[in-house]
């Protein structure tokens, strides 16, 4: 039988076993030591550092006069840039305009013919249709802008006599009333007309600008797209070896997506002005080509334009004919849902999904940028973020979270 012992040596079932006095003792010099240790000296600051904070302390007329120096060349710098902005917009305007011709280089090289011969083709389409459209489009939109801005007042006064007009609350009259009367009145206050004279002669001298910009970027959409290739092979080589398959990868699939947005964004647009103009002739509205130049430039707005022509459209119509109005809005709504069912997925079918508020702050941000050629350029930039965002950004930060 075990004899009992109150001894400090015994070891109890479930605790651990004590220290012996030897290694207590040990452990307690230990902490001594460490407690009575020194800190380390902190690393001596190096001669260069030590002479830079002297030189900051001593000379301080010098490091300012260094610091002016290099504000004032930013601020040079920032000048030349600004100064620059029209030949820059030309230079990503025609790179634009090369990637969304590309695709139908590379499907006319895929049927058998070389680079050159698809460029050639593909150019002298797009010269026949830019000489179509100086010719037999422009003279009658010009001539209906002016015969548009003719027959306002007539319009209204006819408005402000119609059955239907006359059949609305007396409130809603008044108000309607009050409203075209205030915009008559600042149209023929001489002011104003000195304002559109002076605009008018703006224009002109836009008209000559954008025809010098058009052959300029015309120039630079040939250099572009015939070299596309080589720019792209000089990027791939500025990578290191190993990352040059992924981004030779990752900029083919935002090249591709970039062409297929344009190309989709300017095909469905001109569907939208061939339905528009087929619609007022047929249902005899006025002004039909100059309603679609309208339609076209704003239906490149992403998702909405439609929709905004649709309102913008049915307003203009309701000074001609409240049926015509209907009939119109009810046609054109039902072309925008074909359009969103059957053309766009096939006309958009490379193109990137995008959520429709980043599509929405995309026009915004482009438009106020750069005007109409913002809202073209938006979609596909937007498209390019996500897919960078999609295929590099999130896949390291899963694999952080993996590891």
């Amino acid at each position: 039988m075990r004899r009992m012992s109150n001894s400090s040596d015994e070891v109890v079932p479930g605790h651990p076993e004590p220290t012996p006095p030897a290694t207590r003792a040990e452990a307690a010099a230990a902490r001594s030591d460490m407690l009575t240790q020194e800190p380390e000296p902190a690393p001596p600051v190096s001669r260069e550092a030590r002479r830079g904070i002297l030189t900051v302390i001593e000379r301080p007329l010098a490091v300012g006069f260094i610091a002016t120096l290099g504000v004032l060349g930013g601020i040079v710098l920032g000048s030349a840039i600004a100064s620059i902005t029209s030949i820059l917009i030309y230079i990503i305007l025609a790179l634009f305009i090369s990637l969304g011709l590309d695709p139908i280089v590379r499907m006319l090289e895929r049927r058998g013919l070389k680079r050159a011969a698809g460029i050639a083709i593909v150019f002298g389409v797009f010269v026949l249709i830019a000489t179509a459209f100086l010719f037999f489009v422009l003279p009658p939109v010009v001539q209906q802008i002016g015969l548009f801005i003719e027959s306002i007042p007539k319009a209204i006064n006819e408005t402000l006599h119609s059955e239907w007009f006359l059949s609305l609350p007396a409130d809603l009259q008044l108000a309607v009333t009050g409203a075209l009367e205030q915009a008559s009145s600042g149209l023929a206050h001489p002011e104003t007309i000195a304002a559109i004279g002076g605009g008018i002669l703006k224009l002109g001298v836009g008209i000559a600008s954008a025809i010098t910009a058009g052959f300029i970027i015309t120039a630079l959409t040939l250099y572009f797209l015939s070299s596309l290739d080589g720019m792209k092979r000089a990027l791939y080589s500025l990578a290191p070896a190993y990352d040059r398959p992924t981004l030779s990868r990752m900029t083919e699939r935002v090249t591709a997506s970039v062409g297929s947005s344009l190309l989709g964004s300017v095909i469905l647009s001109a569907i939208n002005a061939g339905v528009v103009f087929f619609l007022h002739l047929v249902i005899g509205l006025p002004f039909p080509a100059l309603m679609a130049v309208i339609a076209f430039v704003i239906t490149l707005i992403p998702l909405f334009g439609s929709v905004i022509f649709l309102i913008f459209a049915s307003i203009v119509a309701l000074f001609s004919s409240p049926t015509q109005a209907l009939i119109f809005a009810i046609g054109y709504l039902i072309y925008i849902q074909l359009e969103s069912y059957v053309v766009s997925p096939r006309v958009m079918n490379r193109a990137i999904s995008i959520p429709a508020a980043l599509v929405l702050i995309g026009a915004l941000v482009g438009g106020t940028l750069a005007g109409v050629i913002g809202v073209l350029v938006a979609l596909p930039v937007m498209a390019s973020i996500l897919l960078i965002i999609r295929e590099v950004v999130v896949p390291k930060q899963d694999a952080k979270l993996r590891a």
